[in-house]
């Protein structure tokens, strides 16, 4: 399915993970220790402030079938089960939490040459139900998504939006929050190693506008450095290191301009697989 078009949720996803994928201010450790039977297993630890929670993630991915359960620092256990090829060119999953019986969940996923489409369904009396779809192709894709609560009759949410696609350049114009904020965001490939990104919000219920401008920085093979500026005044820096194969340390930092007597936040993730 790779010529036809991205699901919704990725319309603008290259410039906002060049704006905002793996900068973090608190302490993150990951450990991933892949199996060649199918099974894997990830311990995730968080300090934030003086906080610290974690939890331990298995998955098991069978020809067809992929089984993620996760418990967390407070025994809630999350399982989501995924099976692929139930009908051609779909997904079909079902999600759940523990002790929460009313987390059920179903998701379908249909992807065509020209369409994209998810569905989610909650597994209650009263559940919420959302649709998203995307028409068009690889290069040039339109769609929207709407969200609908059965318990109050309404529509909790409903956006659209329109990406264009090449391999040097991305670009998209989103309508989010009920049709109260545009968001138009561009990337630009300068070269195999050089990226430039850029964010505009407009909020029609204040006339307020916002934006972020960032780049990425290929330093060497195993070294990529980001810097992300915001019209709120934040700077933000961000240096990864591939130590070993699969293997990251990322260091990031935000400066508040308009907070001199703050300190600087600083964050440190470590993630490791052998």
């Amino acid at each position: 399915m790779a010529s036809g078009p991205a699901p919704f949720s990725d319309i603008g996803k290259r410039a906002r993970d060049l704006l905002t994928k793996d900068y973090t201010f608190d302490h993150k450790f990951t450990l991933t220790l892949p199996s060649s039977t199918g099974m894997g297993l990830t311990a995730t630890g968080l300090k934030k402030d003086q906080i610290f929670v974690g939890d331990i993630n298995t998955v098991y991915k069978g020809e067809n079938t992929t089984v993620d359960v996760k418990v967390d620092s407070y025994s809630n256990v999350s399982t989501k089960v995924t099976v692929s090829g139930v009908l051609p060119s779909t997904k079909v999953a079902l999600s759940f939490k523990i002790p929460d019986h009313k987390s059920g969940k179903l998701d379908l996923q249909y992807l065509h040459h020209h369409a994209a489409i998810d569905s989610s369904i909650g597994l209650n009396p009263t559940p919420l139900l959302e649709v998203s779809a995307a028409i068009g192709s690889k290069d040039l894709s339109l769609g929207g998504e709407v969200g609908f609560d059965t318990a109050s009759a309404s529509l909790t949410k409903y956006n659209a939006g329109i990406g264009l696609n090449r391999p040097d350049f991305s670009a998209a114009l989103l309508l989010s929050d009920k049709g109260q904020t545009l968001k138009a965001s561009y990337i630009h490939s300068v070269d195999p190693f050089h990226a430039v990104a850029a964010e505009l919000t407009h909020r029609f219920s204040t006339y307020e506008n916002s934006f972020s401008i960032g780049s990425s920085h290929t330093v060497d093979p195993c070294t990529v450095v980001k810097t992300r500026f915001s019209d709120n005044g934040k700077l933000a820096l961000l240096s990864q290191r591939e130590w070993r194969p699969k293997s990251f340390i990322t260091v990031s930092a935000e400066y508040d301009s308009k907070a001199i007597n703050a300190a600087p936040k600083l964050g440190l993730a470590l993630a490791l697989k052998p």
